[in-house]
């Protein structure tokens, strides 16, 4: 069976929350302890344990720095520029956002700000790091060559949209807490647990994200915020706003997103083999959880070796119409395009003897076939109908008998196995034409029933020998 990943966000997605739905569908612990110690950065510890969100159980993955380390862009007199002993102004529901050049908060939830999806603490002293440093540190660490493609991509994807909201080259660009000890972390982290779980094929239907604005070192920022409306429209991802005040989709989260979606739509038929819920950091309307699963999906059955189109089915009833006028209309029919016309026998109401008459077409003849009906008939009313049909691959051609050549039609047969399952092979099979037999019929003097059963018995492959 194929396997999938399913990231279900329908509370948004953050960095922090894959790594800890991916760590709680299997992630090996100690595989991402050792990579992630293999990097050269210091200043934090990781914290893996088990939270309740809205009464489950949820992996809770958290990036813990040191007094050095810490970051205090959200907390909200320091974001508003304001001293302990001030009252800082009541930001609007949902915001609450250190965002902007040099001084935006990238990938994580928002601890003072509602509606967010990750709360890690974060840089006090920031780093300004480019792209290339971020790189250098990611390929000084003993990643897999998987985990490192992944961590360089997502941060790639992440400095493209950066280097869009910001009007400057991926080159020039610098990250401020994306490029800080606990963005590279939960980055790498998520690229480490993915390739440890060996699944390549993942599909993300749609990231589900709040309303609203959050406020920024520049002003106030509308949700989804620069980098995140950046990812969606360079990686097509759908968004759905829901209505909710807050950031859901972090940049970081979107950039994951991005990164590994290879697939837009569920299978039909699945089996759910894991579930992984990954926390995220606060109480908020939408449950602060993402939910993983792996998919086992039966593999896809043998492709039916003949094509399938649709076809309209035309009907009328009548029992005011003569036979030399049907006869007409049958040949009027045939002309204009029908693939079948029949004539079955029918009764009516007031017990009148009458006729069902069907015709076969193709959408391009459909119309005029029906204004034929209409005037070459007594009808004043017809039925359609739209039907799928399956047709075997088939060609004309001749065949040589001891009668002589005869024209015949060659039918692709498919081939099904003792179960009853159709095997993908086909075999020829050869239908003689009516006229054919009946032309020999002319010239031989013989019955209709004798030549059939003879070209028959000619046109029949002979049995497969035994080995």
């Amino acid at each position: 069976m194929d396997k999938l990943l399913y990231l279900e966000c329908k509370s948004g997605i953050s960095g922090d929350m894959t790594v800890g739905a991916l760590l709680d569908l299997g992630a090996d612990q100690q595989v991402l302890r050792k990579a992630l110690a293999s990097l050269p950065l210091s200043g934090y510890t990781v914290e893996i344990s088990r939270v309740k969100k809205a009464g489950l159980d949820c992996c809770d993955f958290l990036v813990r720095l040191d007094a050095e380390h810490e970051n205090h862009d959200h907390d909200m007199d320091y974001l508003y520029g304001f001293a302990k002993n001030q009252a800082a102004p009541e930001a609007p529901e949902g915001e609450g956002h250190q965002y902007g050049n040099h001084g935006h908060h990238h990938g994580h939830d928002h601890e003072h700000q509602e509606g967010g999806a990750e709360t890690h603490a974060h840089h006090h002293h920031h780093a300004h790091r480019g792209l290339r440093e971020v790189l250098d540190i990611l390929a000084q660490g003993e990643l897999t060559e998987g985990a490192h493609a992944l961590a360089v991509k997502i941060f790639t994807i992440l400095g493209e949209a950066e280097a869009k909201a910001h009007g400057t080259t991926l080159e020039e660009v610098h990250f401020h807490e994306v490029g800080a000890v606990d963005s590279i972390v939960d980055i790498a982290a998520a690229a480490v647990c993915l390739d440890n779980l060996g699944i390549r094929d993942v599909v993300i239907p749609v990231l589900h994200e709040g309303t609203g604005s959050v406020r920024c070192a520049h002003g106030i920022l509308p949700i989804p915020v620069p980098a995140v409306a950046n990812i969606a429209a360079a990686h097509h991802l759908p968004l759905h706003i829901m209505p909710f005040a807050g950031e859901y989709v972090t940049p970081t989260g979107a950039a994951i997103a991005a990164a590994i979606r290879t697939r837009s739509q569920l299978p039909e038929t699945f089996t759910v083999a894991r579930v992984g819920l990954g926390a995220g950091k606060r109480e908020q309307a939408m449950p602060s959880l993402l939910r993983a699963m792996i998919l086992e999906v039966p593999e896809e059955p043998v492709p039916a070796p003949w094509e399938e189109d649709t076809i309209w089915k035309l009907e009328t009833n009548l029992d005011d119409c003569t036979g030399e006028a049907l006869g007409h209309v049958m040949d009027q029919l045939l002309s204009a395009g029908a693939r079948d016309v029949q004539y079955a026998p029918v009764y009516m109401k007031k017990n009148r003897p009458g006729w069902l008459v069907t015709v076969l077409c193709k959408e391009a003849e459909r119309t005029g076939l029906e204004a034929l009906l209409f005037a070459e008939t007594t009808t004043i009313g017809i039925r359609r109908s739209r039907m799928e049909r399956s047709i075997l691959e088939r060609q004309s051609q001749m065949a040589e008998t001891s009668l002589g050549p005869v024209a015949v039609k060659a039918v692709q047969v498919p081939v099904v196995d003792i179960e009853g399952s159709v095997t993908g092979e086909t075999e020829t099979r050869l239908y003689p034409e009516y006229d054919a037999i009946a032309g020999l019929c002319r010239s031989t003097g013989r019955s209709y029933q004798a030549v059939w059963q003879q070209v028959l018995g000619e046109l029949a492959p002979a049995p497969k020998k035994e080995e």
